[in-house]
């Protein structure tokens, strides 16, 4: 509460920033709440010539409410559900993930990016896009440019995955089956997933939106084996050698909470209004992070260092799409 009160002016200011990028969000959901959000703070970073009074609530933001936006984003994961329909298309879950994060690696290092960048492009391109990168920032300790171009990147291939994909899938004469999971499998955020299946659905009168949905929320759950990994290997990077054995010190609580969160609604079938609502809060928190990330982000070094990561992300991006298509075909879910 102490903490709240200190920071209560960059907190605001982060709220008042969420306002119109959750609009215009809502408005462009292609786009997306969370690139206005960094857009708009980018640009009011810029005006800003001192941001002392606001930086403890900024970074309070940028941090604490990044990761209760995690733990709410589990009440919107019912696990025996996704077990039940998500199931068949595990194996292409599995292979694109592993795929995404093997192809950042190794161009990562040839093109001699930071560390963290590469990370955040990699697990954000192959489990859920802005809300793996939420989940992830923390534990690798991200910095809030790093966040914010890795980003900008999984937007850039959001937007050419929903323009692209409904026609390539026509081209392949995939199914309306086959396209849902396609749809999610091969594209990463949430929102854009429902953009693709949506513009399959109106060009071929189907309902792949609810299949493609599970498929994506399935793909949700690798956040926590993800997490889990990157901690432990953070951990052997300080050469953490304590004897005191403490379950923080190699797994963060929110990603805990976060397992918590999707066991309770798992368990005790809360009601949907409620999940729905929760669901939501989750997104404007994301909203608001990513508001007081984009006001910690310098734009023009952001702009002048961009060419390596969109380059990083198009190798994922093309990586998962190939492994999907053939792991579905191996599969004969086409």
């Amino acid at each position: 509460m102490q903490m709240i009160k200190k920071s209560y002016a960059g907190i605001l200011l982060c709220f008042i920033i969420s306002i119109p990028a959750f609009l215009l969000g809502k408005q462009f959901p292609l786009i997306g709440g969370p690139v206005f959000a960094i857009l708009i703070g980018m640009i009011i970073g810029v005006f800003m010539k001192d941001k002392s009074s606001f930086q403890s609530g900024i970074t309070f933001t940028s941090k604490k409410i990044l990761q209760y936006a995690v733990i709410l984003l589990g009440f919107g994961l019912n696990i025996q559900d996704i077990l039940k329909t998500g199931g068949e298309s595990l194996p292409i879950i599995l292979s694109t993930i592993l795929t995404s994060l093997i192809v950042a690696y190794i161009i990562s290092k040839l093109l001699g990016m930071k560390k963290n960048t590469s990370i955040l492009i990699g697990v954000g391109s192959s489990i859920c896009g802005g809300s793996a990168i939420a989940a992830t920032a923390p534990v690798i300790e991200a910095k809030e440019e790093e966040i914010a171009q890795s980003i900008s990147v999984i937007f850039l291939f959001n937007i050419l995955a929903a323009l692209i994909f409904p026609s390539l899938g026509a081209m392949l004469g995939l199914s309306n089956h086959g396209f849902g999971i396609f749809a999610g499998s091969a594209v990463n955020d949430t929102s854009s997933v429902t953009a693709t299946a949506t513009a399959w659905d109106g060009i071929h009168g189907s309902n792949t939106l609810d299949h493609a949905t599970i498929v994506k929320l399935t793909r949700t759950l690798a956040i926590i084996p993800i997490t889990f990994v990157l901690a432990l290997l953070k951990i052997k990077d300080k050469k953490d050698n304590t004897s005191t054995f403490k379950l923080t010190s190699i797994f963060p609580t929110f990603i805990l909470l976060f397992l918590l969160a999707s066991i309770i609604t798992s368990v005790f079938h809360l009601p949907i209004e409620l999940t729905h609502a929760l669901k939501e809060l989750s997104k404007y928190f994301i909203i608001m992070a990513m508001g007081a990330i984009g006001l910690q982000t310098d734009i023009v070094k952001l702009i002048c260092s961009g060419g390596k990561p969109i380059l990083l992300g198009l190798s994922c991006w093309c990586a998962i799409t190939l492994v999907c298509l053939g792991m579905q075909w191996v599969l004969g879910l086409l």
